[in-house]
């Protein structure tokens, strides 16, 4: 019965591993549907969102402080866009991030 212990361990580990496992899928998931909710630098990273987002907001990846806001979601850039980000603008990227779900 000495071995109980590592054999606990181990199921525990392999366990925790498969749990992990399970995340990873999850984040690898959500990283394939695209979303207003997800910061500039996330959008950007995926070609198809990037290519929406450049038909909206020509520039925005290579803007000369993309570093400062790349963090944020477009909504939170909103106020600071003077006026490049509106409402109707935030409508129409929504849906067509949208429509790469469906895809």
């Amino acid at each position: 019965m000495k071995f109980a212990p590592l054999a606990a361990a181990f199921v525990l580990a392999t366990t925790s591993a498969a749990a992990l496992a399970d995340d990873h899928s999850e984040q690898a998931e959500a990283v394939a549907k695209p979303s207003i909710d997800m910061s500039i630098e996330q959008l950007v990273a995926d070609e198809r969102s990037k290519a929406i987002l450049e038909k909206h907001l020509p520039g925005i990846s290579s803007h000369p402080s993309y570093g400062q806001f790349k963090s944020m979601t477009l909504v939170q850039l909103q106020p600071w866009s003077g006026g490049m980000i509106t409402d109707e603008g935030i409508a129409k990227i929504k849906a067509d991030l949208e429509a790469i779900e469906q895809e």
